[in-house]
């Protein structure tokens, strides 16, 4: 993890400033204040408290106006310098969903409340199905290139979603991969290896299918790409398909019939299940 030093002899880290008009903003900003009735129930002024905690007077200042989100490390150092006993530190948990992008904190939500997750991807694995240095590796393609911070900051919002397995009652999850997701070695061969691994264990969960399309197919309905659908326990659902609807989330029932439907289809045509994992420990062994 990158940090600068200031002038001040603090730790001042990039990135992880709020969004003011980001819905939460307030909840940071809440967390802020309780980091400064903290700092000045211990009778410390901000330039002291900076040379304690290793960090600088403008993070700090930041932090305690809730413009900046506190780290796990920057919550954990506070709390050991004022004998705060686990409660400053306590607060990680509810500023976990801060850190992560807006995006990602909507998608995890909708995830979080789905009872269904039906998902088609073309070119890497579905973020579900991710280990988390696959996923700081995929990250790591992209261009323009993201400052280490954010990756890692992406990474573990990937990460996080992932608990979605944990759920009870667990929703059910079906996906297809085409046979290029498996066989691309994104952070080179171990790291795809381990990657395979992870998904022969994901698909022997008794809620989760994992299918294959080989690409010796000639054609499937999934040629236009990525398909999602998310179902509801109230029987609404939201669902999007590139190629369609301008490829934007719908969540009419006119709507989700087709993308529902060329998601069937795409079912039917791509390996079983059971083939599928048959399929990825054979892709493993050659790998």
């Amino acid at each position: 993890m990158d940090s600068a030093t200031d002038v001040n002899g603090g730790v001042d880290e990039p990135g992880w400033d709020v969004d003011p008009d980001d819905e939460i903003a307030p909840v940071v900003e809440m967390a802020g204040g309780q980091l400064r009735l903290w700092r000045e129930g211990a009778g410390l002024r901000v330039t002291e408290f900076g040379q304690r905690i290793g960090y600088s007077e403008d993070l700090i200042r930041k932090v305690e106006r809730g413009a900046r989100i506190p780290r796990p490390e920057y919550l954990e150092k506070v709390d050991q310098v004022l004998g705060a006993g686990g409660k400053v530190a306590a607060m990680k948990k509810l500023l976990a969903e801060a850190r992560y992008p807006k995006k990602v904190r909507e998608l995890a939500k909708l995830e979080a409340q789905a009872v269904q997750l039906e998902a088609y991807r073309t070119h890497n694995l579905h973020g579900l199905l991710q280990t988390e240095e696959y996923a700081r590796a995929l990250i790591r393609t992209r261009r323009p290139a993201h400052p280490e911070d954010e990756v890692e900051r992406m990474v573990a919002a990937r990460v996080a979603r992932q608990s979605i397995f944990e759920r009870v009652p667990a929703p059910e999850l079906s996906f297809v991969q085409e046979e290029v997701t498996l066989r691309r070695p994104i952070g080179g061969r171990m790291v795809l290896r381990r990657q395979l691994e992870h998904l022969l264990e994901i698909g022997r969960l008794c809620n989760v299918e994992i299918q294959v399309m080989p690409t010796d197919h000639e054609g499937h309905a999934g040629m236009a790409g990525v398909i999602e659908v998310l179902k509801f326990s109230d029987g609404t659902a939201i669902g999007r398909a590139e190629g369609v609807f301008s490829s934007r989330p719908v969540s009419e029932l006119k709507q989700l019939r087709i993308i529902e439907l060329r998601y069937g289809i795409i079912r039917a045509q791509a390996l079983s299940p059971r083939e599928s994992l048959a399929f990825i420990e054979q892709v493993l062994g050659e790998t």
